[in-house]
């Protein structure tokens, strides 16, 4: 078994012109999808809110993605 662990979150300008910004679940369905494609599956997955330049919060998700090796 192979993993990788990704955080998937949305750019800095929605949060910076929003006070915050939320994942976009259309673009998290493709990069899902993506990962799925190339035989990834999501083991498991957390939600984080991360901070930045200490006033805008940003979604993000903390995703570990395994595979079966192949031969």
């Amino acid at each position: 078994m192979e993993y990788k662990v990704v955080v998937y979150q949305e750019g800095m300008l929605g949060s910076l012109l929003l006070g915050g910004s939320k994942v976009d679940p259309v673009r998290f369905s493709e990069f899902l999808n993506h990962n799925a494609s190339l035989g990834w599956r999501v083991q498991t997955m957390e939600k984080d809110i991360r901070r930045m330049l200490l006033f805008f919060k940003r979604e993000a998700y903390v995703v570990v993605l395994g595979r079966e090796l192949e031969g």
